[in-house]
Order: C-alpha cells, then structure tokens, then sequence
C-alpha cells in the first residue's frame, strides 16, 4: 500500500512541476507551487504513520498552514504590489 501511495504522490508531484515549468500565468505557477507543498505535507504524513511517529503529522499540519499562508501572501503581492496597508487615512506625500 505505501508503494501505491508514494507513486501516486509522485505522480502528482511530477505533474505540478510541469505546470510550475509551462504555466502560462503567474497565478498557475503559484498553483503548481501550492500543490507541491500539499504533496510534502503528504509526504510527511504518511512517513510519519509508516514509521511510526505521530509528531510528523503534527509537523506536517504546520506545513500546511505556512504553505497556505505563503500562498495568501503571494496572492497579495501579485494584485497590489505591495504587502503592507498603510490604511486608509494615510494621504500620499508628493
């Protein structure tokens, strides 16, 4: 069963790096690069379970978790330009 597991994580591994490779946007190579985060938390989880470590599901939630964060983040960039929010009231300076 682990071997089906880990060829298919493979797989879809492989898959998200063409993507990353040949997407035509910015906003397909960040998909391809939040899939291949997903794919080693994965990873992670099921080594863990194999090897008997509970931890690494742990390791693997905050894994996940910065990856979606990371993801958010780049998102942001790309439509504002910018991380920060100076707020509302701030006027700009010439």
């Amino acid at each position: 069963m682990f071997a089906a597991g880990a060829i298919a994580l493979l797989l879809a591994l492989a898959l998200a790096l063409v993507r990353a490779i040949l997407g035509p946007t910015v906003f397909d190579r960040l998909q391809a690069a939040n899939t291949v985060g997903t794919v080693a938390m994965m990873m992670l989880a099921m080594l863990g379970f194999l090897n008997g470590r509970p931890e690494f599901l742990d390791l693997a939630l905050v894994y996940g978790l910065l990856n979606i964060v990371g993801t958010i983040a780049v998102l942001k960039y790309f439509r504002h330009g910018d991380l920060g929010d100076p707020g509302e009231h701030v006027e700009k300076q010439p």
